[in-house]
Formats: structure tokens, sequence, C-alpha cells
């Protein structure tokens, strides 16, 4: 039997508000929606890089109606992280900046000084880092 291919099609983050979630992620990285504008009762939305075709990697976003964001750091009994996305900026103030400006927030707890841990508007953590972070 042939051995079958396999290709990373998408990151799913479920939430409670897929459209207003995949909005931050579309305003802050400069992705498109793969389908067009969402309805704001869409359960389902995917968002891709600009200039790629709808089989390149993005990120999805589902309904979740009993999402519980995950604690970061986590300790004993808290919902665990289980990914993040890495983000890599050439001016980290000015992208923390932007990230607050659409609704993220940075966590209490920064590990490094060249990465800052944000959390998206679901709660999400994901990881700017500078050059050299």
């Amino acid at each position: 039997m042939p051995t079958p291919s396999f290709r990373l099609h998408s990151t799913v983050l479920g939430t409670p508000d897929p459209p207003g979630l995949a909005r931050f992620w579309v305003e802050l990285l400069g992705y498109r929606y793969r389908d067009g504008e969402p309805e704001p009762d869409a359960a389902w939305i995917v968002i891709k890089p600009p200039g790629t075709d709808d089989v390149a990697p993005g990120l999805s976003f589902q309904l979740e109606r009993d999402h519980t964001p995950p604690t970061w750091p986590s300790g004993p009994g808290d919902q665990q992280l289980q990914l993040h996305l890495d983000i890599g900026v050439d001016d980290l103030p000015a992208a923390v900046a932007r990230a607050e400006a659409l609704g993220a927030r940075q966590a209490a707890y920064q590990p490094q000084e060249l990465v800052r841990v944000m959390l998206d508007p679901a709660g999400h953590p994901f990881c700017l880092f500078a050059p050299g972070g």
C-alpha cells in the first residue's frame, strides 16, 4: 500500500466568537478570509495569508460555546496551554501596541526580554518576538 501524503492545512482555535476572533487575526496578520466576509453567527471561519491559494496553511476558528482559555503560565489543575503561535516582528514595542489596539493583552508573566507573551481576545496565548528573540 502506498504511503499517503499529508499536509498541514490549518491550525484551529476554539472560541465563543469565531467572527470576532477571525477579525482580530485578519487585522493583526494581514490575512484574508478564504470564503469572503463571514456571517455574524458563523461557527467556522478560515483565514489564509494574502497571495496564497486555498491549500496554503492558515488559521481556522471554530465555535466553542463553553471555551475555557488556557492559563499562562499554567499550574496544577489549570487549563493547560496546548499550543501557541510564535510571530516574528521587526519592532516589538510597535507590534505589542498594535496587538493591544486590536484587542490583545499582555500576559502578566513575561519570561524573556525580546519576547512578549500576548493573549488574543479569546485568551489564546501567542508570542511576539523581535529579531534575536
